[in-house]
């Protein structure tokens, strides 16, 4: 399995609330969401780390602007190397974020506590075929290893957490033998119960990708029928699916405290459009003007800033920062 996300490209809450919610609660019937397509400005700055400025990819965002991410494509000799940027954003404000030991590493997400989450590989094969390994990083101190619990873990073993909210609950999946994905929550700093898994009614194969600090879990799963759909899954249950109208796929990657959600959908043509969405609202598409048609949207913080990318003329990938046009630039 590549290091490179399994899901397309591819985050805070009280913990006994998200204990709560994926212990006892039953699942309430799935509700459709279903507005039509709007589309709002933003302003958009590429961020590429000159270390390989082919290929980037932006992935968190916290409040204070401090964005996760990574360079490096992951093919054979261009490893993934993560990294932390935060504003003023210039070329001396990454931060290298890799574990120890590895030879790749994705950051893919962070809180405002100073916690970061991500994954991890002993490999750089030629035929991608990489183990992947989820880990949590507290202040800078040494970070740890997370793998589900599971004698059913494909081969190499793919484990991510893909995002981590204010209570120090992460996100993120791991793939069985049969490589389908199921979606799980990491409680870091607890002893037991550490990891529960994130029901999905209807779901075949479930990715959870974000969490927000009241519970609410975003990501995508392929149902009965075998589409890939989006869902928003409530603390108390309530179990919202996220289907952009006509699309092929759509896939949620993350959310703030405002139950926006952010991601991409795929059209019939292949083109992926980032999104955002809102229960009031419904979608906006999210197009990076010099990546129509490649952008994918990948984190929000509550000001609604977001991260993500887009591959440009020349075939590079590059990291995008989005800000609502009218809110303030961060310097």
């Amino acid at each position: 399995m590549s290091l490179m996300h399994v899901y397309c490209r591819a985050r805070a809450l009280a913990l006994a609330g998200v204990a709560s919610m994926l212990g006892a609660a039953a699942l309430a019937g799935p509700a459709l969401a279903t507005p039509q397509p709007v589309s709002t400005p933003y302003t958009f700055t590429t961020l590429d780390n000159q270390a390989d400025p082919t290929f980037n990819q932006l992935l968190g965002i916290n409040q204070s602007g401090t964005i996760a991410g990574y360079f490096g494509s992951g093919a054979a000799g261009h490893p993934n190397k993560g990294y932390l940027l935060p504003p003023p954003f210039g070329q001396n404000s990454y931060a290298a974020e890799n574990f120890p030991g590895s030879t790749q590493t994705q950051v893919t997400g962070l809180n405002d506590r100073g916690v970061t989450v991500g994954f991890w590989s002993p490999d750089n094969n030629d035929n991608n075929m990489n183990a992947n390994l989820g880990f949590y990083e507290v202040n800078g101190h040494t970070p740890h290893t997370v793998m589900f619990p599971t004698d059913d873990n494909a081969t190499p073993p793919v484990d991510q957490l893909l995002g981590v909210n204010d209570g120090n609950v992460a996100v993120g999946f791991y793939t069985d033998g049969e490589g389908n994905n199921h979606g799980f929550t990491y409680s870091i700093g607890r002893h037991h119960h550490r990891y529960r898994e994130v029901p999905v009614s209807g779901a075949t194969s479930v990715t959870a990708a974000g969490i927000n600090n009241r519970g609410d879990i975003a990501g995508f799963d392929t149902n009965a029928q075998g589409d890939t759909v989006s869902f928003l899954l409530g603390r108390w249950g309530r179990q919202t699916t996220i289907a952009y109208p006509g699309a092929a796929s759509t896939q949620a990657l993350g959310v703030n405290d405002s139950d926006e959600v952010v991601g991409v959908y795929t059209n019939s043509d292949m083109s992926m459009h980032g999104f955002t969405w809102t229960p009031q609202r419904g979608f906006t598409t999210v197009d990076d003007p010099r990546g129509v048609g490649t952008t994918t949207i990948n984190g929000v913080n509550d000001q609604g800033e977001l991260v993500g990318f887009y591959t440009d003329l020349a075939g590079n990938t590059d990291g995008m920062l989005a800000m609502p046009q009218g809110s303030h630039a961060r310097h």
